[in-house]
């Protein structure tokens, strides 16, 4: 209705208000989109992706209200096209983060890099010959990790078990957010 009746310019001081709030949005979405991934935190990452919308459909607005107010009569509706195109960004944000937000509920495995990373670290305890099988989900913000870790065949039950232990160890000091892990000892 907006786009098709006629009606008057928007208020040119809303320019410097729609600047200030981009500016403003945009270092909140950088901020706490840096805290969320730290934190593994999907909500705090969908609450910067909040903050990033906010700014770039206010950029949107000021787009719409500066060819409205510069191109003059016939223009005014330019501001609504550009609520528009708003809303479409809102709409593509809400079903990227509710996919995340699904996977995440029904425990979707993390990326490659992370498992990488896990088995990685796991390589590198003494006495780690080389890893069988590696599953890991993620759950909230932290991950559960089950292992099964290659030793020395001729090892000691209390070895193997020292080993295991020290597996545990590195996996929960490094930034994974380790939840628990289970680490099962196979022989080489």
């Amino acid at each position: 209705r907006e786009i098709l009746t006629p009606h008057s310019l928007p208020a040119p001081f809303t320019l410097v208000v729609l600047i200030a709030v981009i500016v403003i949005k945009e270092v909140l979405f950088r901020g706490l989109s840096h805290v969320g991934r730290n934190a593994s935190s999907l909500s705090l990452e969908a609450d910067a992706w909040h903050h990033r919308s906010d700014a770039l459909t206010s950029a949107a607005a000021f787009i719409g209200i500066s060819i409205a107010l510069f191109m003059g009569e016939g223009y005014e509706s330019a501001d609504d096209w550009a609520a528009l195109i708003a809303c479409a960004v809102i709409a593509f944000n809400g079903i990227h983060l509710l996919k995340r937000s699904i996977a995440e509920i029904m425990d979707a495995a993390p990326s490659a890099a992370i498992v990488a990373r896990i088995k990685e670290t796991a390589r590198g305890v003494e006495g780690v010959r080389g890893i069988e099988t590696c599953r890991v989900r993620k759950s909230g913000m932290g991950y559960w990790i089950d292992i099964h870790v290659e030793v020395e065949a001729s090892m000691t039950v209390r070895e193997g078990h020292e080993i295991a232990h020290d597996v545990k160890d590195a996996l929960c000091a490094e930034r994974f957010h380790v939840i628990d892990c289970n680490i099962h000892i196979e022989p080489a």
